[in-house]
């Protein structure tokens, strides 16, 4: 069974993980866009019209399920594919966790990309499930180009001018782009203890299984990983290497549940619940 998985960059990289580490028989296809990357300061035209283009080549090469982990893309095109692919293939997309921040936070706050932040779809998401608490939207310009580049000085600099926009009422930050859990223990250095990193790509990878009615983990063969960048065969890129789920991924064995990022993530340096 196949399943590909399109970004513009890195993005993909924890769902394709948390895949690899659930159903290591399936066979990923991995698109990405190096091209056109970033999708997050692209017009919605832009990245629809490169969504498009690589859903309509993962169908061609036996995709099954087409995975969007990427909140950009999801916000902007997420529903124009399903009216065009389903109920053939199902097109699972990616939202931040606003849900499950707001179930235990008092203080929340959404890390994304310019136009995701900007965007009509996280204003509704934010009213459909923040409960009524307040929801600082937190842009985080640069971020998401640093991490594709494996440049982690820049990265650390995007990171901290973020936290340094982050009300420190905030006691719960969730993470809207799937790039940002690649450099999570960064972030949570950079933000008070106790702060919880809400993140989907765990949630998105299971609802991927859901949806193609796996519900039994077999293990018995290990499936191919197929890289695609702009619709040329490839490899990933460098910038993958600088982090550990990259380097699991290529190494082409099945990813180890203690890389992966867990779809709640506490400071270590927390104080005990009292």
């Amino acid at each position: 069974m196949t399943v590909a998985l399109i970004d513009s960059g890195l993005g993909l990289l924890s769902t394709t993980a948390w895949l690899r580490h659930l159903a290591p028989e399936l066979d990923l296809l991995l698109f990405l866009d190096p091209d056109g990357a970033p999708w997050g300061s692209r017009t919605a035209s832009f990245v629809t019209d490169r969504l498009f283009t690589a859903a309509q080549l993962a169908v061609q090469r036996g995709a099954e399920a087409i995975v969007v982990p990427c909140n950009t893309a999801t916000v902007t095109a997420i529903d124009a594919l399903r009216e065009r692919f389903e109920p053939r293939v199902p097109v699972i997309g990616t939202v931040p966790a606003v849900k499950s921040a707001a179930a235990t936070g008092q203080g929340i706050a959404v890390w994304a990309t310019v136009r995701t932040t900007s965007s009509d779809y996280q204003d509704r998401l934010i009213a459909d499930y923040a409960n009524g608490r307040p929801v600082a939207r937190v842009a985080c310009p640069g971020l998401a180009e640093a991490i594709d580049h494996g440049d982690m000085a820049a990265a650390t600099e995007a990171i901290a001018d973020a936290a340094g926009r982050t009300p420190e009422n905030c006691d719960s930050v969730v993470l809207g782009c799937t790039h940002y859990p690649l450099v999570a223990p960064e972030i949570l250095q950079s933000l008070p203890a106790g702060t919880t990193l809400y993140d989907s790509a765990e949630a998105v990878a299971r609802q991927t299984l859901r949806r193609l009615h796996r519900t039994r983990e077999s293990h018995s063969t290990m499936g191919s990983i197929d890289v695609v960048l702009s619709g040329r065969r490839g490899n990933l890129p460098a910038g993958a290497h600088a982090h550990p789920v990259g380097r699991a991924l290529a190494a082409g064995g099945r990813v180890p549940r203690e890389i992966l990022i867990s779809a709640a993530t506490r400071s270590p340096m927390a104080a005990p619940a009292i």
